[in-house]
């Protein structure tokens, strides 16, 4: 049996709504359906939710929930007429008492009243993620007076960077609050945090999802300058979250496009090595928006994510308002496939000659060791409380499959993201206990994984209730009698 290691992230909109289209993307390999709260409102994100879990549970799949918080993205007001063209040389301004809903040809208003404050002249101002391009030549109380560098189609609401980073807008806003409590109430599996900072930014999130009762698990998008300015800063960023995502779009306007492929190397190598996961996202199929085929390019980029070993990758519009959304996760799931019979994919040098911080984590890593050394393992069942321990094993390259055994909901969506993981629904507690390791071989067997004479590496705890318990890694033979 094939398994695709790689996941798939799929951002759900107008072109994914209906029953039957979900549907569909469920059967083509969705993992993870994001739900974007820059757009929508709760009752829409709540019906989505629901129908995922419903149509995942008809298919026996396991689909988590990403809700991703809209965060403080500076944007422009409106325009009387919808839209502006500028040319190379126009001049612009950015003005904070110019009416909300009539921008013109000349001046537009802001939402964020600390943009000229924080801009300077010379400062060059990306719009609508590096389409447009300005330069600040003045700055008054309640202007930045612009010239236009890059020009091209200007329309409502259309995002605004700093080249270089550095505008100190906080990364919750009071609406972001609001969704983290509608966050808790729906059970989601996943937040992101949209352009924190640092590791305050984060904790700040972690206090907030605690006080609203939610358990989602928090992921860290990287997006500015400021997140990947040094490694005590991103390393920093990482250990705070439970997982970050490698957002490509306000990253790449931030940093320029020639320095962002080695930072998406670097944010996916560094994640591994702090065991969080990884989602690397922005454009990766953009091209599908309006087509039925990714461009070569595109197969490429995502190609490279799978060697980087990313654990997802991500569609955004392509799947929420483009023209091909079942089309496009299916092509994902194709070329992830393909990429992951790279032999790149079945060796580690992961911690070498480094020290294990826990017993949990040192049998996980002694049980990739030996998947990887001993040719006879066809795959490794992991009974697991949180998904901690198949979270640490997919850390490591390998082309073993991990299952993540587990009585929880949470969890069993959880593992969904993880690179390499299954999840397959068992509550070890419910048997007597010289029957588990029989039960759960069983459970593969009865998949087609497995068959008499491969050998299945098993991990459990003493205590089944016990999160960062496991103490034990057994070596079994299928086939054989187990106890």
């Amino acid at each position: 049996m094939t398994f695709r290691r790689t996941k798939i992230v799929a951002t759900l909109g107008p072109s994914s709504n209906s029953p039957e289209v979900l549907e569909q993307l469920i059967l083509a390999g969705l993992d993870v359906a994001r739900l974007n709260f820059s757009h929508g409102s709760p009752e829409e994100h709540k019906a989505r939710a629901r129908l995922v879990r419903e149509l995942a549970a008809k298919h026996g799949r396991h689909v988590a929930l990403l809700g991703d918080l809209q965060g403080p993205k500076i944007r422009i007001a409106k325009f009387a007429g919808k839209r502006i063209e500028l040319n190379v040389g126009d001049r612009f301004r950015f003005s904070v008492t110019h009416p909300r809903d009539a921008g013109n040809q000349e001046v537009v208003g802001i939402d964020y009243p600390d943009l000229v404050k924080d801009c300077k002249v010379d400062d060059e101002l990306l719009l609508d993620d590096g389409r447009v391009v300005m330069r600040v030549e003045r700055v008054t109380a309640d202007e930045l007076h612009c010239v236009v560098l890059i020009g091209g189609p200007l329309s409502d609401h259309k995002g605004i960077n700093r080249r270089g980073g550095g505008l100190t807008a906080p990364a919750l806003t009071a609406k972001d609050k609001a969704d983290i409590k509608l966050a808790a109430e729906m059970e989601l599996d996943y937040l992101a945090v949209s352009f924190p900072r640092d590791a305050a930014d984060m904790e700040l999130a972690r206090r907030l999802r605690d006080e609203a009762g939610g358990t989602a698990w928090l992921v860290a998008k990287i997006e500015r300058a400021e997140a990947v300015a040094d490694d005590e800063a991103l390393d920093g960023l990482i250990r705070a979250s439970d997982a970050v995502m490698v957002a490509r779009g306000d990253l790449g306007v931030e940093i320029g496009d020639a320095e962002l492929v080695g930072i998406q190397k670097k944010i996916i190598l560094h994640a591994r090595r702090y065991n969080k996961a990884v989602i690397t996202a922005t454009q990766m199929m953009e091209s599908m928006i309006h087509s039925p085929m990714p461009t070569r390019a595109e197969v490429s980029d995502v190609a490279n994510a799978v060697l980087d070993y990313t654990d997802a990758v991500m569609l955004s519009a392509e799947s929420a308002a483009g023209e091909y959304p079942v089309e496009a996760v299916q092509a994902m799931a194709r070329i992830c496939l393909g990429a992951e019979k790279h032999p790149t994919s079945q060796k580690s040098s992961h911690r070498l000659g480094q020290a294990f911080e826990r017993c949990d984590q040192s049998v996980a890593l002694a049980t990739m060791y030996t998947a990887n050394h001993f040719p006879g393992v066809k795959a490794i069942i992991s009974l697991t409380e949180s998904g901690y321990s198949p979270l640490v094993m997919s850390r490591i390259r390998s082309s073993v499959p991990i299952f993540a055994f587990s009585p929880h909901r949470e969890t069993q969506a959880r593992v969904a993201m993880f690179r390499g993981v299954q999840t397959v629904p068992f509550d070890p507690a419910a048997l007597p206990a010289d029957k588990v390791s029989q039960a759960a071989v069983d459970e593969l067997l009865k998949r087609g994984v497995v068959q008499p004479g491969d050998w299945v590496i098993l991990t459990k705890g003493d205590s089944y209730h016990t999160t960062g318990g496991t103490n034990t890694m057994k070596i079994l033979h299928v086939g054989d009698p187990l106890v």
